[in-house]
């Protein structure tokens, strides 16, 4: 999560956050606790509105339910894709997420809408207003935005990827130089390990 402390990314208090972390990661050496507690959860009418759509249809009770509510409302405020900004692998995991733990909201997105655009409808139409520019979704100027392809890379496998790239860098780079001296010979250790590479990769 780029910017800001972590709790106030995540959409929940410094104290919600540590007793999450003990809870379901216990062998987590650190304590946190105390350097958490000082952060508070100051959020916006906007993620309000949304964690209580969430709050008010969820399937899953205690904690674990008002903290994804939470946490899924803050995140449904960034740009991109809600799943990307949940840190999930794809949309498919975001909607088994919402399944299991918002069943009854889940089972009113019949027709397979984004689920931050289906958010949205849903905030409007219980208030009683009208989102949408027509009534038929087929005929809507904004369809691609609400029904269109969620595909992409994670963000989670986007920094592995970089991270490796990274990694790699020096060893890439590496020191050989650019030609080899006319008659001269490649080390009969790094010549080995070419062969082994090659055997690798054809067996």
């Amino acid at each position: 999560m780029d910017g800001g402390s972590l709790p106030e990314k995540a959409g929940l208090s410094g104290l919600e956050l540590a007793t999450l972390l003990e809870q379901y990661f216990p062998s987590l050496e650190i304590k946190l606790v105390e350097q958490l507690s000082v952060f508070k959860c100051e959020e916006d009418e906007e993620i309000a509105m949304l964690r209580d759509l969430l709050l008010k249809q969820r399937s899953t009770e205690g904690d674990i339910g008002h903290w994804l509510a939470a946490m899924i409302a803050r995140r449904a405020i960034e740009p991109g894709h809600l799943w990307e900004a949940l840190g999930l692998r794809d949309r498919g995991e975001l909607s088994r997420l919402l399944s299991r733990h918002f069943a009854p909201l889940a089972l009113r997105n019949v027709n397979n809408m984004r689920w931050k655009r289906f958010f949205y409808r849903m905030l409007c139409e219980d208030e009683g207003l009208v989102m949408c520019t027509t009534p038929v979704c087929t005929h809507c100027v904004d369809f691609n935005l609400c029904f269109g392809e969620e595909s992409g890379e994670s963000r989670m496998a986007e920094r592995r990827r970089d991270f490796l790239l990274q990694a790699a860098r020096p060893v890439v780079a590496g020191d050989w130089p650019s030609e080899l001296p006319q008659g001269s010979a490649i080390a009969p250790s790094s010549e080995k390990a070419s062969q082994d590479l090659v055997s690798r990769a054809e067996g």
